[in-house]
Formats: C-alpha cells, structure tokens, sequence
C-alpha cells in the first residue's frame, strides 16, 4: 500500500486555511508535494539505517553456515522548527479594494510558498550554510553515500554546476517526517504593535505559519545523486550518466522518482537523436528508463544551476 505524501498529512491533520495554503504553494515542490511521509508524536526518534546487505553464501549438507546480517548504524533523527510569522500594516489590509481577508491571505500565501522553496532547497542540500538554510535538518547531500551513490559527470567550470537526484520514497527509504503528530498551523490574525525603522509605532496584522518537518532517509541504497552537471560541452545530462547511475541502486529496488533542474532535462533531451522520418527534435523526457521500468522525471527549481565543482 502506498504510504501518505506529506501534503495529505497536513490535509488529515492541518487547519483549514494551512492546507488551503499549502495545497497551492507545494505545486512549484514536487519534492515536497509527491514524497513519501509520516508523523512522529514527538520532535525526534531513532531509527536503524541499513549501511550494507549481509553476505550470504551455500553450505554443504552436515555443515554449518556462519551467521549473518545486514549492517545497520542508529541514527538519530529530528524535526526541524519551521515557524515564519508575517506581518502586514493595518492600514494597508483595511484600504485594500478587496478588503483585508483577502490582502492577509495573499500576503499569507506568498509566505507559506516561499516557506515550502526553504523545504523543498533543504530536502536536497539540507543544512549547507552555501544556501542559507544552516538551521535545516540534513538533507539529501548530508545522508547519502558520496563514495559509492554516486556518478561524476566531470563538469569543469565552477559555480555553473548543477545535480541530478534519483530518490528512492518508502518506509524503509526516503520519507518526509513531521513533528508533533503532524501538526499544521496557520495561525489566527491578530492586531499588534508594530514599528518602523526610527521606532515609531503603528498598528498592523499579525499571523504565524507553524511546521515541524524533518527528513529520513532509511539506506544508503535510497538515494544516488549524478554531480557536476555543467555547461561545458560534453558535461551535461545524458542517458549514459543515468543508466550508470541507475546501476548502482540494488536489483529489485530501483529509484522512484528523479529530480532536476530544467536545464538538465534540456541537457538530456539535447543529448538525444531524433529517430523521426520527418526529422523532428527529440521530444521532452518526462521518464527514465530502469531495468524495473520507467521513472517519472520532476523538474524542480529547488536544485541549483550554480553549484560550486567542491559541493
């Protein structure tokens, strides 16, 4: 059975307006909006992560066979506090032609859309301070395997790199985590005191969006990330960067879903020939092929185009 997404857990658990709000601002985050997720009654748990499959051999008939298992390390996992208030001027929401409700909830939604990018950039680069989200919980480039999940593709010019990651969603892979049962809030408006830049005070509207959402990432078989994508000629996406990718995901257990800048899907698109008797372009990709079958692609501006070569 397919395990909840993130967004249904905040519509079960959440307010009505946070899901009104966030139904629309995770549209732009397939990361956030299609991943796999689950609640924790508290702020963090531990869980075991598989860090190697046991080896397992034959025996002959009257002996033994050694014991075995798989590798697994406790790590201990937790929710981060997402807590952005907004505050609009008094006088500015009651002018507005449509009145104030409306001015709060556009305002409101620009805040919780802006929040959901910050969850979205987090999933992939965590706490990477290069991205000013130092105090996010650790993401995929934090908690997967960059000796063995990875795949070079040798871009050469700096800070114009981006990545490629194959995610693989599930209760024993990757999953969102949200705190405190899965709490969702938006907060009630609430007139305060606000003041200026030289101190001076006016009256203004006050509302609070409230998540406690964390990351996990259950192997060090769940995630493969394809690095230094760049602009150079020859450095960009291709079907052979990804099939190797694609092979070093265990047989049985493939990605579910691969994530992109737009520009990287033009890369791939570009790197293949058109088979059309009339010539036509190749089309779009919008899946990869697997030794499974196919995997949706999702581009995502929550990845960067201008990746440093050292990231």
């Amino acid at each position: 059975m397919a395990m909840p997404t993130l967004l249904d857990i905040i519509k079960r658990n959440g307010t009505d307006d946070a899901v009104g709000l966030i139904e629309e601002a995770t549209k732009a985050t397939p990361e956030v909006a299609l991943g796999a997720a689950k609640t924790v009654n508290g702020l963090n748990y531990r869980a075991r992560v598989r860090t190697a499959l046991p080896s397992v051999g034959f025996r002959k008939h009257g002996s033994g066979s050694p014991v075995v298992k798989s590798t697994w390390e406790q790590r201990l996992f937790e929710c981060y506090l997402m807590n952005p208030p907004f505050e609009v001027d008094k006088a500015d929401a009651d002018s507005a032609e449509d009145g104030a409700a409306a001015y709060l909830a556009e305002e409101a939604l620009g805040i919780t859309m802006g929040a959901f990018q910050s969850l979205g950039k987090a999933f992939f680069y965590g706490d990477n301070a290069t991205f000013g989200l130092s105090d996010s919980y650790p993401g995929c480039l934090q908690t997967y395997d960059s000796t063995n999940m990875v795949v070079d593709a040798t871009g050469t010019t700096d800070d114009v790199a981006s990545s490629v990651w194959l995610v693989r969603w599930g209760l024993q892979d990757v999953k969102w985590v949200l705190g405190e049962g899965g709490k969702a809030e938006v907060s009630d408006v609430i007139e305060v005191r606000l003041t200026d830049g030289s101190g001076n005070p006016y009256m203004g509207y006050h509302q609070e969006l409230y998540l406690r959402p964390g990351l996990q990432v259950g192997s060090v078989y769940s995630l493969c990330r394809i690095k230094k994508l760049t602009t150079d000629s020859g450095k960009g996406l291709t079907d052979a960067l990804i099939d190797e990718a694609m092979a070093k995901f265990p047989a049985g257990k493939p990605p579910t879903a691969a994530y992109m800048t737009t520009r990287s899907r033009r890369q791939l698109k570009s790197s293949r020939t058109a088979t059309t008797p009339t010539g036509k372009p190749a089309e779009w990709p919008d899946v990869i092929d697997g030794p499974e079958g196919s995997i949706p692609i999702y581009s995502t501006d929550s990845i960067s185009n201008i990746e440093t070569l050292a990231l």
